[in-house]
């Protein structure tokens, strides 16, 4: 029991800095645009100051709220881990990561921030600790409508690109490749974080969100 619960907090924690560091990896390739919750986080940062990450938590917390009176439960604490770390994670790997002056850069980081991000969510959420606040919403879109994670998570992203630019958050060509193609990576990456954790700790998969 106590081997099974550190590597299920193993993967969540090291999926947390996983999908920070793609996170920030997309945003250091700024001229191709940022993602869809991005594109957010950065319009209110340029408009109101803070830092992305301190936003990326605010919108988190909201969207914990509204989903916690939907389902008229609170979240696990996972959840609201997520909602703090992947904020605090992703201004430390801003700090950390140099600037990209050139196109060519720019378009090579960020298309290895898109991989990045998909492996770590799919880490992260494997262990069923408790998804972050928007992927949170994803799950429950995907309870209530019966549709794929990948059909889900792409139509969110989409909504909230087109929030997001009204709100005069930047917007690219990589904004369109990962509202597009992120929810269907998470739609492999997810099952397979799942059976190698499962294989690990020794338990049989039951988890109804890799069909």
């Amino acid at each position: 029991m106590q081997k099974a619960l550190l590597w299920r907090w193993t993967f969540y924690f090291t999926g947390l800095l996983v999908m920070a560091l793609g996170v920030s990896m997309t945003i250091k390739g700024q001229k191709l645009g940022v993602g869809p919750w991005d594109v957010l986080h950065v319009g209110l940062y340029r408009h109101f100051g803070l830092t992305i990450g301190t936003w990326g938590i605010i919108t988190g917390f909201v969207i914990i709220v509204a989903t916690a009176a939907v389902l008229k439960q609170w979240p696990k604490i996972g959840t609201w881990l997520n909602m703090l770390l992947l904020g605090i994670f992703i201004d430390f790997f801003n700090w950390l990561l140099p600037d990209f002056t050139t196109f060519g850069a720019q378009m090579v980081i960020f298309i290895f921030g898109v991989i990045v991000m998909g492996y770590g969510a799919g880490m992260y959420i494997s262990p069923n600790i408790g998804a972050g606040p928007r992927d949170s919403l994803m799950l429950v879109f995907v309870k209530k409508t019966g549709a794929s994670i990948k059909k889900i998570r792409t139509t969110l992203e989409v909504i909230v690109a087109i929030i997001g630019w009204l709100f005069g958050g930047p917007i690219g060509i990589g904004t369109v490749l990962i509202a597009l193609f992120l929810g269907q990576m998470i739609h492999y990456t997810l099952p397979q974080s799942r059976r190698f954790l499962m294989k690990i700790i020794g338990e049989k998969d039951e988890n109804i969100f890799l069909n």
